[in-house]
């Protein structure tokens, strides 16, 4: 049986503080958001690893306090080496040779089984902060191009349509506000074209909808998001990369998505 495997590449990271050692173990979203590639394939895949270096030196929102506390001590000691003062934040390489996928995600990230896509990683301390990679079935459309999905700015509209179609709740007084950020084509350094997508979806409930009066009924912000959709063809199939978090948590950490975005690559499966 095949086996997928992730290693760490570039430099190897100082171990966590004693209080992030034993993070409480993330649980699958009971439901989460399917592709707008349609249907899923069997997500049996053969992994090979990789050996590049791919490191980047930046203090995350969770490490930040522990990096501060590093910088006093190494000061006091008269330490004129500032790099041991800040932990490494490094990237793993997923490479799916038999659907022909590969990303980068941070290391810290843990892969959650059962989630539904074909491969899904979360952030084991902000758990609605995650990635999942799906792709469309082969026997249900043939795509030659992701041009095949029309303008990046039609496929945006479809991106969100999936989206909205995904979180439809049948709670009363729960509302959504969606907004298109932005959508874009790139050629890669592989020569493929692939769109990228961003969108933000706020939700608003009412705790109260019962209410007798109209002031009692009134709604609350209870999640707001961005997501972020990586879409490209090969193998005459469509993939999507997905990445959610919440909106608040992208300002801090949008370089690091942004790179795990840039790192998508559909190549040649190996069959």
């Amino acid at each position: 049986m095949a086996a997928s495997i992730a290693v760490a590449t570039g430099s190897t990271s100082p171990p966590p503080p004693l209080h992030l050692r034993h993070p409480r173990p993330a649980v699958p979203p009971s439901t989460g958001p399917r592709s707008v590639s349609g249907s899923l394939s069997p997500s049996h895949r053969r992994v090979r690893a990789v050996s590049s270096p791919i490191v980047v030196y930046t203090v995350p929102r969770r490490n930040a306090m522990s990096a501060m506390l590093s910088s006093f001590i190494f000061s006091q000691l008269g330490s004129r080496d500032d790099a041991f003062a800040q932990p490494s934040v490094a990237f793993r390489e997923y490479i799916d040779t038999f659907d022909g996928y590969t990303f980068l995600y941070p290391k810290s990230w843990i892969q959650v089984r059962g989630a539904g896509a074909d491969i899904f990683f979360r952030d084991p301390f902000v758990l609605d902060e995650n990635l999942s990679v799906e792709l469309s079935s082969p026997s249900s459309s043939k795509y030659k191009s992701v041009e095949d999905l029309g303008t990046p700015d039609v496929a945006a509209t479809k991106v969100l349509k999936q989206y909205l179609t995904e979180f439809m709740s049948t709670r009363l007084g729960v509302r959504r506000e969606s907004n298109i950020l932005s959508a874009s084509s790139r050629i890669a350094d592989d020569g493929r074209l692939y769109y990228q997508v961003e969108v933000n979806i706020k939700s608003y409930a009412s705790y109260n909808e019962l209410a007798v009066m109209p002031q009692d009924r009134q709604q609350q912000l209870e999640w707001d998001r961005h997501y972020l959709s990586v879409l490209g063809v090969e193998n005459n199939r469509l993939y999507e990369l997905r990445l959610q978090t919440p909106e608040n948590v992208f300002t801090e950490e949008e370089n690091d998505l942004r790179r795990v975005m840039d790192s998508f690559r559909v190549v040649k499966a190996v069959i």
